[in-house]
């Protein structure tokens, strides 16, 4: 009977590495397998036959030991490397790889499974799918909001390709920059007519001299034009003409081509024989005052002085000067906004210096293209800012525009938000900057790109360039993965000892990340697969040398017989 336990025992040996190599096997054929975990056997002595029973010890002798004669091998267990994978990337956005030890959560045919390997794709209804045999990724969809619901309610991930968002009208307008705290006055404050009036000294000659037109300023920095006119209305006798125009506003009745919003006469200005004006008084420092002309605000409040003016026998020189050729101090920018129904409009806000370099108020304004809003809207609306001496703004009021689109949308109506501290707007010594940083409007959108976090969202880029969530992966994490029983086609399904699927978000809940655009290789290791398959062949040959010996043994004892 030895010699028969020896052969049954090298069967045994035969068959279990056989099982051995099997596994090395479908290791070494899965090396390229996406998600694939390679899985290990172990051995195990099987039952023992008991030769002799061993004795404990007594006074007049010692123990003796239990003999016993091994019958073979078994298989104790086959179990998964669950180890994580590299990444391959591979930049397809639906090629998802798990970092940690959470699984994919699919539906086939109505029973859950579940994956490491990644490669989905959407099929014709938009669903998240495996593409081998349709299993569809499950997870939870975002509401018309793009807010993902709470709790752990599991749907199918789909997505409409014909997604659109419609359009958003803008209702705040962000802006931040700094205002120089060194900058001047932005009005015009004073225009000098400075050089000669020519003498031609022929008495029935008479001077009508027009100076070159200087531009000037009111307090929001609107350009208007100031045109000035020498009559002599006899010998050494004059009269000076001013007139303000606004170039914004043609008119063919004027003789400048623009309307005329205020206009002077100054009269009975004489020069003496050394040419000086015999009355300087007359044009010193002379304040010229435009509110309103015709239902328009203006707000020009400036001076004019031309009591340098001579009129000798040297050539004509005569010429103007606005606040000795300074630059207008203005600060403006633009963003475009949008209403109800989508339509941008261009909205430009400009900021002017009000007063001298040590006070601190700025006066805003803001307005939208004539072609952008109704002819009974404001031109315009405007205000000021003040500011705090170390630099940050006081804000007193919350600014707004208003208008109504000629493109039939609702009534624009926007926050204009110019911060508070020194957040937003700030006046210190600087350049002076001014910059939109966001509007919360958009025109109306089609989905046009996909992106998928690293916690499973599923954002939709569209054209407008806005995101929006539309749905969230979702995985789930057993307590033995080893538990789970492999249905082919790189899926699981929980069997006895897996324990309870914990379905939870991508991050923290599962200690799981998700990489687009990467799927998970094989875990299996080729040089480690190679070893034990050289482990395996020496332990079958050394099992089939057992059994060729016992046969061997078995041909003698026959042999006695004879």
């Amino acid at each position: 009977m030895a010699l028969l336990n020896s052969l049954f025992s090298g069967i045994s040996g035969l068959k279990n590495h056989q099982t051995m190599m099997d596994v090395i096997g479908n290791n070494v054929a899965n090396a390229n397998t996406i998600g694939f975990k390679s899985s290990r056997i172990t051995f195990s002595d099987t039952f023992n036959q008991l030769v002799k029973a061993g004795t404990n010890p007594n006074e007049n002798s010692g123990g003796t030991n239990s003999f016993q004669v091994g019958l073979g091998v078994k298989v104790n267990s086959i179990d998964r490397n669950w180890s994580q994978g590299t990444f391959e990337r591979t930049g397809i956005i639906t090629d998802l790889g798990l970092q940690g030890p959470g699984m994919f959560i699919l539906k086939n045919n109505g029973q859950e499974v579940y994956a490491r390997a990644g490669a989905f794709t959407f099929d014709s209804d938009g669903k998240l799918v495996n593409p081998q045999n349709g299993a569809i990724v499950q997870g939870k969809v975002a509401n018309d909001d793009g807010v993902i619901p709470p709790g752990n309610n599991l749907e199918d991930i789909q997505i409409n390709t014909n997604l659109k968002l419609p359009a958003v009208a803008t209702t705040e307008v962000n802006w931040g920059g700094n205002l120089d705290a060194n900058s001047y006055q932005t009005r015009t404050e004073l225009v000098k007519i400075k050089g000669n009036i020519k003498d031609d000294l022929d008495p029935a000659q008479l001077s009508d001299i027009e100076v070159e037109p200087v531009t000037i300023y009111n307090d929001y920095g609107q350009e208007f034009e100031l045109h000035m006119h020498y009559v002599e209305t006899s010998d050494n006798n004059f009269d000076l003409t001013w007139t303000v125009v606004d170039p914004a506003v043609e008119d063919a009745t004027s003789s400048y081509g623009y309307l005329e919003i205020g206009s002077d006469t100054i009269t009975g200005l004489s020069f003496d024989a050394n040419g000086e004006l015999v009355d300087p008084t007359l044009v010193e420092n002379i304040n010229v005052t435009i509110l309103s002309f015709g239902g328009q605000d203006y707000d020009i409040n400036f001076d004019f002085d031309a009591a340098t003016v001579t009129r000798t026998t040297a050539p004509e020189s005569l010429s103007a000067l606005a606040d000795d050729g300074r630059d207008p101090n203005i600060v403006k920018a633009s963003i475009t906004i949008y209403d109800s129904l989508g339509n941008p409009h261009e909205a430009t806000l400009q900021f002017t210096k009000a007063g001298s370099e040590s006070e601190r108020t700025w006066y805003w304004r803001i307005s939208v293209p004539e072609a952008s809003r109704q002819p009974d809207d404001p031109e315009y609306f405007s205000g000021t800012l003040k500011f705090n001496s170390d630099g940050s703004l006081d804000p007193t009021d919350t600014p707004n525009l208003h208008f109504v689109p000629q493109s039939g949308a609702d009534p624009v109506n926007i926050k204009l938000d110019f911060g508070n501290g020194f957040k937003g707007l700030t006046q210190t010594v600087g350049s002076s900057t001014l910059s939109a940083l966001n509007q919360d409007g958009a025109p109306a959108a089609s989905l046009t790109n996909l992106n998928i976090d690293q916690f499973g969202n599923v954002e939709g880029i569209f054209s407008n360039g806005n995101t929006k969530t539309l749905a969230q992966i979702m995985v789930a994490t057993f307590k033995n993965l080893n538990g789970m029983v492999s249905v082919g086609d790189n899926l699981f399904v929980p069997r006895a000892n897996t324990g309870e699927a914990f379905i939870g978000n991508l991050g923290e809940d599962t200690s799981t990340t998700l990489q687009s655009g990467a799927l998970e290789q094989s875990n299996v290791d080729l040089s480690d697969e190679f070893t034990k398959m050289i482990i395996s062949q020496r332990g079958f040959q050394a099992n089939a040398r057992v059994i060729s010996t016992s046969d061997n043994i078995l041909q003698e004892i026959t042999n006695l017989v004879r």
